[in-house]
């Protein structure tokens, strides 16, 4: 198979980018984060930015894998992004919580 800079490669090395840039970030932010719930939590957030890091590294690569794997992992992704999304969303009303 010929190598070829499409758009969806030249995309997926842009939120890879992206991605490792926000994973840099959240383990920054973690060696500042109190413990707790809030700890806890961004332990998962941790886990789940890490997840989703390396699951990006493997979007360039779609093509060479078969079509059966590829939406299995799509499909993971999209799972747990959608946890992540949950996860984030009650961690800032908990935060809010305590500022109020």
């Amino acid at each position: 198979m010929k190598f070829a800079l499409d758009p969806a490669f030249l995309l997926s090395v842009a939120a890879i980018l992206v991605m490792l840039y926000c994973t840099h970030l959240v383990y920054q932010l973690r060696t500042t984060m109190p413990g707790g719930i809030v700890g806890r939590t961004w332990s998962t957030v941790v886990a789940l930015v890490t997840l989703f890091a390396l699951g990006y590294l493997v979007t360039p690569y779609f093509r060479f894998i078969p079509a059966d794997l590829v939406n299995l992992i799509v499909a993971l992704i999209f799972l747990f992004g959608a946890i992540y999304v949950v996860i984030t969303v009650k961690l800032i009303h908990r935060i809010i919580e305590e500022l109020t």
